[in-house]
């Protein structure tokens, strides 16, 4: 069995490993990089979804690299305009050509006596697997924090007697026909406010059934500021001034809606009551929770709200009974009729794309231990992961983060140093869940389900998740690498001789 060796792996070709690849060509341009790829094509969760109207939930300027400048129309974008944006990042620097395709990631030790990672994966071609091995000396998942492998569905009493389809989005059947037909969505989250209208147009009529209402906002399809400066200003600095336009406004949505939750929750609830005037019973759009307490579903142009003002969709919040033959019966004993049935129910929930680490053979438990500037991880050697934001654009904190993982690879050439490993020697540190109070979405069911496989945070730094970028900045871009905190070794213990370790902390 052949063994590749490289300086880097990342793990996931998505987002945020063709992000991470770029910045490591651009600012450690002397490390050999890989990226192992369970899939066979580029775009990770932009390639996976499929459904009608896929689109993102945060609008561009933010959501796009702060490398390459986004230059579509579009303020929220669809699905297949990002898929071809993350892959012409990819073949403008070449990245494609480092993809190993048809590799899923089992396992990895990372080894003391060799300080390097082992990694174990299965490797698919043509139907046929087999086992592969890489070693490398930095470890980095890009993989998200949920299984491409299928949706998150909670079991439904009597769902074997639906005469029709039952479909997750994750899993959209590309001959699915929903052209006059009646189609019950269960969900209220951003797939399901997507889905709602794109099917509209053909379906003869969509509902959204929903347990609780969400907090919706309507945004403009085309951001008129910047298609103007682009008449007069370069890409890259439209593309800046868009992005810091876009962080300013989330910043300030969300901090709004901590400091006056109700005032937030008054506006919000107003500005809907604009757009379905009379039609729609605002307790539909009228949330139980403070705004931000689960994530702010966008809504590009109204376009939900236009269906539902026409007549082609309808709401109604209720919890299920039980699937039936004709659809599904609810609580209050009403019966939604449906020909198909979706289930915009999130996720299946997993960390590192499913990837398990030992240390020294010895199997590491992630969520005992903290996670170091919400990128690297307590007590374990050269191993990161990117997770974004819960409360704003993923990609602003993926770029922060791969930034920081570059200038600690440099930091540690220029030391000499082959290992960095975050120890925590503060016994008076508090741990506490990932994402907490205040950190926004902490109430949202996908986020429920994910704590309990999630690593932990501190209650001081640098152990402390902000799900802040204006926080996170300068602690991943200027802040000290050598803290106290983070302890490099200078030479390891090799198998054959009786080399002391050299630990350099603070």
């Amino acid at each position: 069995m052949t063994t590749e060796h490289f300086d880097i792996l990342i793990v996931g070709a998505g987002l945020s490993g063709i992000g991470a690849a770029w910045h490591f060509q651009d600012k450690c341009p002397n490390k050999t990089y890989a990226i192992l790829e369970a899939r066979d094509s580029i775009g990770g969760t932009w390639d996976i979804h499929r459904y009608p109207g896929v689109r993102s939930d945060s609008e561009m300027y933010t959501y796009a690299y702060n490398f390459k400048p986004w230059t579509g129309t579009k303020v929220i974008a669809d699905g297949h305009e990002i898929l071809e944006y993350i892959r012409e990042t990819a073949r403008e620097n070449g990245i494609d050509k480092k993809i190993r395709y048809g590799v899923k990631v089992l396992k990895a030790d990372w080894s003391d006596a060799t300080n390097t990672w082992t990694v174990t994966a299965e490797r698919t071609v043509d139907g046929e697997t087999t086992e592969v091995i890489y070693t490398c000396n930095f470890l980095l998942s890009c993989a998200g924090y949920y299984s491409y492998e299928g949706g998150y569905t909670p079991e439904f009493k009597g769902r074997k007697n639906f005469k029709g389809p039952v479909v997750h989005p994750q899993e959209w059947p590309e001959d699915l026909d929903y052209t006059g037909k009646k189609v019950v969505i269960i969900g209220s989250g951003a797939t399901a406010v997507t889905l709602l209208p794109a099917m509209a147009e053909k379906a003869k009529h969509v509902t959204m059934l929903q347990r609780s209402p969400t907090y919706m906002a309507n945004i403009p399809e085309k951001d008129h500021i910047s298609d103007a400066l682009r008449l007069v200003l370069p890409d890259m600095l439209v593309h800046r001034l868009g992005r810091a336009r876009g962080v300013a406004l989330q910043r300030g949505v969300f901090r709004l809606s901590q400091s006056a939750p109700k005032l937030t929750s008054t506006i919000l609830r107003g500005l809907v009551k604009r757009q379905v005037g009379n039609k729609v019973d605002m307790k539909h759009f009228t949330p139980s929770y403070n705004p931000w307490d689960e994530r702010l579903c966008a809504v590009p142009n109204g376009d939900l709200f236009k269906a539902l003002r026409k007549g082609h969709a309808s709401v109604v919040t209720n919890h299920i009974d039980k699937f039936t033959k004709n659809g599904i019966f609810l609580q209050n004993g009403e019966e939604l009729e449906a020909d198909i049935i979706v289930t915009a129910t999130g996720f299946n929930i997993q960390l590192l794309g499913g990837m398990q680490l030992s240390v020294n053979q010895e199997p590491v438990k992630l969520t005992e231990g903290m996670v170091y500037k919400g990128t690297l991880f307590e007590g374990i050697p050269n191993a990161a992961m990117i997770f974004g934001y819960t409360n704003s654009s993923w990609t602003l904190k993926s770029d922060l983060s791969s930034e920081y993982i570059c200038r600690l690879l440099n930091y540690m050439d220029q030391m000499g140093a082959v290992k960095a490993t975050p120890i925590n020697n503060d016994p008076t540190i508090e741990k506490h869940s990932f994402i907490t109070d205040g950190s926004g979405c902490t109430n949202a069911s996908y986020i429920q389900r994910a704590l309990k496989n999630m690593p932990l945070q501190g209650d001081k730094l640098p152990w402390k998740v902000h799900m802040n970028y204006l926080k996170d900045l300068p602690m991943l871009r200027y802040s000290s690498l050598n803290d106290g905190t983070m302890e490099f070794a200078l030479t390891g213990t090799l198998e054959d001789t009786n080399e002391p370790l050299v630990v350099i902390s603070g």
